[in-house]
């Protein structure tokens, strides 16, 4: 399916999915592939941090291991 907008969890312009559940437009990185739903639905099921769908809780941008200064 082909959508338009904004993540509406991490307002990134790369939105590829519709979650089956609440309608959120989703990115790759917030969407369950396997239950067709959003991080948020998961996280209103399952528990935990949308903004967080690895469950790492770290606060480094994607690909960023180390900091160096």
């Amino acid at each position: 399916m082909s959508v338009s907008g904004l993540c509406e969890v991490c307002q990134r312009p790369a939105v590829d999915h519709t979650c089956d559940r609440c309608g959120n437009l989703v990115c790759d990185r917030h969407f369950d592939a396997r239950r067709e739903i959003c991080s948020e639905c998961v996280t209103q099921i399952e528990g935990g941090d949308p903004a967080d769908p690895t469950g790492t809780g770290d606060d480094m941008p994607d690909g960023v291991d180390i900091y160096r200064f």
